[in-house]
């Protein structure tokens, strides 16, 4: 397999075959062993019969040696990221077979490896990862409730941590990356709302290359078309921001806007929370922010509201219905 940790390629192997590796690191670590590659060398014999005699293999190791120099072969010709036997079982005769075999490859060798990818076979994966490597997205399904939709893998990550600091739950990570068009932000609602268990989705975008209206249309025609009735949470910075909330307000949709990254978190887990409430209680709710008016008296003008000395600002609110706590307001520019 290919490890960060050991800065390359590492041999993991155990005496105890036919079980989850996962489950036998878990329950008893002491029963793998860990073997860094030296890449200049490769899978030496020497090395290869050390591990043999390790997980047990003493009297003939000879077919196990030649086994484990072929796997490092292959795994280094065809880019993969993982060549795991499991088991490799001895017969009454002692001779030895590879039961069960997984193979993982290395996306960006694609262009290397035509023959290798062109055996893929869609319907063995997660469709929703299967659509979003259409449109060259990244995905990554979780067990939470809230959607997320976020550019950069750094504020991904940021933003599934503060939803969980919050209480909140992420559904998944995806990143649209920097050069996303109209079309592929609608296509990643799509595979958003294909997870049953989202409740919330919550988009969170810092423009640079991206534009924040590009992000607003694709939302738009997401909503429109798709029909999506759970709330959606908006968090937009950056490039062409002001033009992103014009769209908002003229397009009159029903979605949740704040700019603070803090604050707009949670407002999607009590969006979620209320969601899954609802649902325990076999209930539909529509979520809408309500629009409320404050006045902010000019300077030596008298607090009046409307117009006169008074300047008008719309404020959006949001109430906390799943906890009472302090209620969140995030202006409307």
């Amino acid at each position: 397999a290919l490890e960060p940790e050991f800065n390359g390629p590492v041999v993991i192997a155990s005496r105890y075959g036919g079980v989850n590796i996962e489950d036998v690191a878990a329950e008893q670590p002491e029963g793998i062993i860990y073997e860094s590659i030296d890449q200049t060398k490769g899978m030496t014999k020497e090395m290869a019969c050390w591990i043999a005699r390790r997980v047990g293999i003493c009297d003939q190791p000879t077919e196990t040696v030649k086994m484990l120099c072929n796997l490092y072969k292959l795994f280094v010709k065809k880019d993969a990221l993982l060549a795991e036997i499991n088991p490799w079982v001895e017969d009454v005769c002692m001779n030895y077979f590879a039961l069960d075999v997984k193979l993982s490859f290395d996306e960006s060798a694609k262009f290397r490896q035509e023959e290798i990818f062109a055996l893929r076979d869609d319907t063995q994966e997660d469709p929703k990862e299967v659509a979003a490597k259409k449109i060259n997205v990244s995905y990554i399904s979780l067990d939470g409730s809230i959607g997320c939709m976020v550019n950069g893998s750094g504020l991904a990550m940021a933003t599934m941590d503060i939803l969980k600091f919050h209480g909140g739950n992420p559904a998944n990570f995806l990143d649209v990356g920097g050069m996303s068009s109209v079309d592929d932000i609608k296509e990643s609602m799509r595979i958003i709302t294909m997870d049953p268990k989202v409740r919330t989705i919550f988009v969170n975008i810092y423009a640079g290359i991206n534009r924040c209206d590009t992000i607003v249309e694709g939302l738009t025609q997401a909503i429109k078309s798709f029909d999506i009735k759970i709330p959606v949470v908006v968090r937009l910075q950056g490039n062409m921001f002001e033009e992103g909330q014009k769209m908002i307000r003229k397009g009159k949709l029903n979605l949740i806007t704040c700019d603070n990254f803090d604050e707009a978190a949670k407002m999607a887990v009590r969006c979620s929370q209320i969601v899954n409430l609802a649902d325990a209680g076999d209930l539909e709710v529509e979520l809408k922010m309500k629009m409320v008016c404050e006045c902010e008296p000019k300077s030596g003008g008298g607090e009046r509201s409307g117009g006169g000395g008074g300047g008008l600002k719309q404020v959006r609110k949001v109430e906390n219905f799943a906890n009472n706590s302090k209620t969140v307001t995030a202006k409307v520019v």
